[in-house]
C-alpha cells in the first residue's frame, strides 16, 4: 500500500515543480518585456543576398542537390 502513497507524493511533487517552472518563465517573460528585449532572445538575423544560394545547376529537380 505504501507504494501507492510514494506514487501519489512523487506526482505531486512533479506537478509542483512544473508549475513552479511555469511561474518562473511568466515572470521572465514579464521582465523582458518592461525591459524592451524582443521575445526571441536571439541574436538578429542577417538578410541573405543571392550570392549566399548555390547555382541552381548543382540542384537536380530528381535527386536533389549535388555533392560535391
Amino acid at each position: 500500500m505504501t507504494t501507492t502513497f510514494q506514487k501519489r507524493q512523487k506526482e505531486m511533487k512533479r506537478l509542483d515543480k512544473q508549475k513552479e517552472k511555469a511561474a518562473r518563465r511568466a515572470q521572465r517573460k514579464i521582465e523582458r518585456a518592461e525591459k524592451g528585449v524582443p521575445a526571441g532572445g536571439g541574436p538578429p538575423i542577417a538578410e541573405a543576398d543571392d550570392s549566399d544560394f548555390q547555382d541552381s545547376q548543382d540542384v537536380d529537380p530528381h535527386r536533389g542537390a549535388t555533392q560535391r
